[in-house]
């Protein structure tokens, strides 16, 4: 989709664009499907987008703003401002029922349940009963609270016996 040049972009224009920005630890997964944009505002010609990072010290997040800027500017939108706002903190409650189904589809267990409240302790070391994205079962356990990303934990089913992320629960 290529906005005109005599034509202002509208914000309903800009959602459908950042859809096709991925993630770039997660690939499946898009910036919405993770809940990071905030929010997108047109001011004249000028498009801000605001963006927050699933913790404080996400390594993509420039990755991240680089690829949103590509992509608008790829559309001829020229004044650009991404913005990082720390607060109120990410939550995964803020994922897309899609990019939890796209993550286990992917082989990565989703949050539990949905929600990052209640599953609080999960982050300090109590065992939550995740379910296997590989066969179903929620006969796993964990075996260590750092998977191959920070938001990420390492789990193992006792069914089928293989190693899998699971995405951890952040509130």
């Amino acid at each position: 989709m290529t906005v005109p040049t005599n034509t202002l972009p509208t914000e309903d224009h800009i959602w459908q664009l950042l859809e096709e920005v991925s993630d770039p630890e997660i690939p499946v997964l898009s910036i919405l499907d993770l809940g990071i944009v905030r929010g997108v505002e047109l001011r004249g010609d000028e498009v801000h987008v605001t963006i927050t990072p699933t913790y404080s010290g996400c390594p993509a997040m420039n990755t991240i703003a680089t690829e949103i800027r590509l992509r608008l500017l790829a559309e001829g939108m020229t004044n650009l401002h991404i913005h990082n706002q720390l607060s109120p903190a990410w939550t995964t409650d803020w994922m897309s029922a899609a990019g939890r189904q796209k993550l286990e589809d992917y082989g990565i267990a989703p949050p539990v349940d949905g929600t990052a409240s209640g599953h609080m302790l999960n982050l300090f070391g109590a065992d939550t009963a995740v379910r296997c994205p590989l066969c179903k079962s929620t006969h796993t356990h964990l075996v260590s609270q750092f998977g191959s990303t920070a938001c990420k934990a390492h789990y193992q089913c006792d069914d089928c016996l293989e190693p899998f992320d699971y995405f951890k629960c952040h509130a």
